[in-house]
């Protein structure tokens, strides 16, 4: 089950939380700056796999640009929810690229821990910026990309209904999507 508010989605295990100006300012910071800022516990080596310094670079661009209502539409942060008492722990990253396109596109992405890779974290993300993105009117399409190395990113991309469309010939990457059947 998914829930929606403006700048969070909860899932069975996760909180999703939309990253703003200065969620992403005290990321580059430092893990810690953001863990606190977030009130979360963060593992070293923060951040996971492709959501790199170019990457909180790009968001922390677009939100200075968009204000809030850019927020939502750029990073999310995956918060593993501990029990009663315990503090919750920042497990990785995911969001869009934008908003969409004039095509009606958002293209997402999302990245883990290694600690907590393997585990359906990865999956829940992915499905929940799916929902999130597919309640937007003007989402047609929603697309992504992965190498063909990347066996644990295909098989998310897989279990979300994701559809493989080609192969970019310049990035090497393939292209997946799915298509809001509601609106196509």
């Amino acid at each position: 089950m998914i829930k929606f508010n403006s700048f969070t989605l909860r899932t069975n295990h996760l909180e999703l939380v939309a990253a703003t100006f200065d969620h992403v300012c005290a990321e580059i910071e430092s893990p810690e700056r953001l863990a606190s800022l977030l009130g979360v516990q963060v593992s070293s080596g923060w951040p996971p796999g492709e959501y790199d310094r170019s990457a909180q670079e790009f968001f922390r661009y677009r939100l200075e640009e968009g204000g809030i209502s850019a927020v939502g539409w750029y990073g999310w942060y995956a918060l593993l929810r501990e029990g009663a008492g315990n503090s919750s722990t920042l497990v990785g990253a995911g969001g869009y690229v934008g908003p969409p396109n004039e095509e009606g596109e958002v293209e997402i992405g999302f990245s883990m821990m290694p600690l907590w890779q393997g585990a359906g974290y990865a999956t829940e993300m992915a499905k929940a910026l799916i929902a999130n993105a597919l309640s937007d009117v003007r989402v047609q399409k929603i697309v992504a990309h992965t190498t063909p190395q990347n066996a644990a990113s295909l098989k998310v991309l897989m279990k979300c209904g994701f559809q493989y469309i080609c192969k970019d010939h310049e990035s090497g990457n393939d292209r997946f999507e799915i298509l809001n059947l509601k609106r196509s």
